[in-house]
């Protein structure tokens, strides 16, 4: 238990900081740390992303950040998607589902690498 409570402290702090949680840290963490399978960490992580979200688009809405609009947009056609994403993962066997994972974390990582390394630094006030 003290790792999943760990899971959630650093979590929620990087969801926070970087805007990111449910499958980019949840499922990573539930599969290595506290060994779940991959399709439970995914079920688990959709539960955990749920009040982590919330606070983070509250918090960040204090701050004129948040974009209702089109964030009910995007969750609201999401649900759909998630439904018959639930059915599929449920379907596929288990090694594919963790080899497409990995597969959407690398591309992620490099989309994020080029973003940074096209975008010059700022000086320093």
């Amino acid at each position: 238990m003290v790792e999943v409570i760990l899971i959630g402290v650093v979590a929620g702090v990087l969801a926070g900081m970087l805007g990111i949680g449910g499958g980019a840290l949840f499922v990573p963490a539930l599969v290595a740390i506290v060994g779940l399978s991959q399709v439970d960490a995914e079920a688990t992580s959709l539960l955990a992303i749920v009040p982590v979200a919330a606070v983070g688009a509250w918090r960040q809405h204090a701050y004129g950040n948040l974009r209702v609009k089109e964030g009910l947009i995007v969750g609201g056609l999401a649900i759909p998607g998630a439904v018959g994403g639930v059915a599929l993962v449920n379907a596929l066997p288990e090694r594919v589902v963790e080899v497409a994972f990995a597969c959407l974390q690398l591309f992620v990582a490099a989309q994020l690498i080029r973003r940074a390394l096209r975008t010059p630094v700022a000086a320093p006030d």
